[in-house]
């Protein structure tokens, strides 16, 4: 099969790039993978390395850089917002309350998406607004299925517990009342990704005064629902991605 572009340079840096792919290699595994003569193979491994698409291991081999990860969950938050949206759209809809999605980014998590209610009493939260990962319904399903270590680092300061992570495990949704901020109470739910790993939280929040102490009673049905049906389109565009008939120069 011809995997040529027609653009040399490009070809034989992919094939470096691809050689790296079953884990790390040394500089004569990347000849001998690629069919490169060595200096044109170190040549454009240092330039990848560079650019942070390759990175070495502490055994000097060449690695996948991190640049790789940052444009794989670029071009996988701008999937999931695009069917995202009228998903929010929808729970704002059914429930009558604003509805968000958020991703952790390090100790906080963003508000990526919202669908905000129309009018009367509500809790706004703008898009790009960065709330703290220690309260709201929407930071314990993000820590709930994090490895060991990192949910315990998680949990210092917070203001919800490991027993209830476990119990937003198990039923497989959270809510809060209060928690982040007096008088507001919220629900949410995981959106997952091709492998099953929680992307974000899609939620739906406003006062206490109507949803409850116990807002899970209202609405985390409908908030699982909108989860479980972001979750299905990624896993849906991914399958249309992964069998999509690639065309060979």
């Amino acid at each position: 099969m011809n995997n040529s572009s027609g653009v040399g340079v490009l070809d034989k840096a992919v094939s470096v790039l691809a050689a790296t792919e079953s884990g790390p290699a040394t500089l004569a595994q990347l000849v001998q993978a690629t069919g490169l003569a060595r200096p044109t193979t170190h040549r454009i491994a240092v330039a990848l390395e560079h650019h942070g698409l390759l990175a070495r291991d502490v055994q000097g081999r060449f690695i996948l850089g991190p640049r790789i990860a940052e444009l794989a969950s670029a071009a996988g938050e701008d999937r999931m917002l695009a069917v995202a949206q009228p998903v929010l759209a929808h729970l704002r809809d059914v429930t009558g309350e604003s509805a968000q999605l958020y991703r952790r980014q390090s100790d906080v998590r963003v508000c990526v998406a919202a669908a905000e209610r129309a009018s009367g009493l509500r809790d706004t939260v703008p898009v790009g607004a960065a709330l703290p990962m220690t309260a709201g319904s929407a930071a314990q399903i993000l820590l709930a299925w994090e490895d060991a270590e990192r949910m315990h680092r998680g949990l210092r300061g917070a203001r919800f517990t490991a027993a209830t992570l476990a119990t937003v495990r198990r039923r497989g949704w959270s809510a809060s009342a209060a928690e982040r901020e007096a008088g507001v109470a919220s629900v949410s739910a995981p959106v997952r990704g091709p492998g099953g790993r929680v992307l974000a939280a899609i939620s739906v929040s406003g006062p206490i005064e109507r949803l409850g102490r116990s807002p899970g009673r209202l609405h985390a049905a409908a908030v699982v629902a909108a989860g479980e049906k972001i979750s299905d389109l990624l896993r849906a565009d991914n399958r249309a991605l992964s069998s999509a008939p690639w065309e060979m120069g």
